[in-house]
């Protein structure tokens, strides 16, 4: 089977590498997802048996000034993927976010849930997703959440450094959410993707996000725990710490139907950390 991968730098396309090694992984010099019709170009191209969406943008903050880009990238490009996979009868495996809802209250959000995106990023994802509902083709679409791995620009990555340089330290503590392994949701992406190549009636939204729920305070407190920093957290309301996007407080990811449907299961963040710690440890 012929898999090909959206990504080449980014948290799960990393992942992604290491675990298919096998598969097309293209970057922005061979499909630049500013260029939908490139994308669509390349599955065109390449006819594969399975494609993979792992490139997006993700600058949060830098979205509410440049949404006009981020919807081509988030929201026009999938759309186009899909068709092109559409037509060729691939599965399309997308992964979008938690930021389609608004963040509010404390139940975890179900994949069926109403939408209401608060922020130029969430605006374009959501985008992304009807696009790729429209397209009429095989698809799964993997809501995921805090990804967080031993590559990139990351939490884990970002309170080691400042851990490792300050004694204490602020952190929002009335978000929360469950801090997911890229490794995850990499296999989870392969996983759905096989299946759905068996069974095209899976099709449909999916969450996929690590366990237990918790705030970035007590996160953070977690990793200097286990990395052995001595730096101590203070609580913070989000109101506090303001930035140009507004995240949402409750990111909390019902996964219910993903373990029904595929057998897959809400990996523990905390073991998750433990290897992305051993893995930064590493020569």
């Amino acid at each position: 089977m012929t898999t090909l991968v959206f990504g080449t730098t980014g948290q799960v396309a990393t992942e992604l590498r290491l675990a298919s090694p096998d598969a097309i992984f293209l970057g922005r010099d061979q499909a630049d997802l500013a260029d939908p019709e490139s994308c669509a170009a390349a599955i065109e191209a390449h006819r594969p048996d399975l494609v993979i969406n792992a490139a997006a943008y993700t600058a949060v903050d830098r979205a509410e000034e440049e949404e006009t880009l981020a919807h081509t990238i988030n929201g026009v490009a999938p759309g186009r993927m899909a068709e092109a996979a559409a037509h060729l009868g691939a599965p399309f495996v997308h992964i979008s976010t938690d930021y389609v809802f608004d963040g509010s209250g404390t139940r975890p959000w179900a994949p069926s849930d109403a939408v209401r995106p608060q922020n130029a990023y969430g605006r374009t994802k959501l985008a992304g997703e009807e696009a790729v509902r429209a397209a009429g083709g095989v698809h799964a679409i993997l809501r995921t959440s805090w990804v967080v791995s031993a590559h990139g620009t990351n939490f884990i990555k970002t309170m080691l450094r400042l851990g490792a340089e300050r004694d204490a330290l602020t952190i929002v503590a009335d978000q929360v959410g469950g801090p997911t392994p890229a490794r995850d949701i990499a296999a989870a992406c392969l996983h759905i993707g096989d299946v759905l190549c068996r069974d095209p009636a899976a099709s449909g939204t999916y969450h996929f996000s690590a366990t237990p729920a918790v705030s970035w305070a007590d996160f953070a407190r977690a990793i200097f725990d286990r990395a052995g920093l001595d730096c101590t957290v203070a609580d913070i309301p989000t109101t506090d710490y303001p930035t140009p996007a507004a995240r949402p407080l409750n990111s909390r990811l019902d996964c219910r139907k993903t373990l029904e449907v595929f057998g897959l299961s809400q990996p523990d963040w905390r073991s998750g950390l433990d290897d992305i710690l051993k893995a930064l440890k590493e020569p």
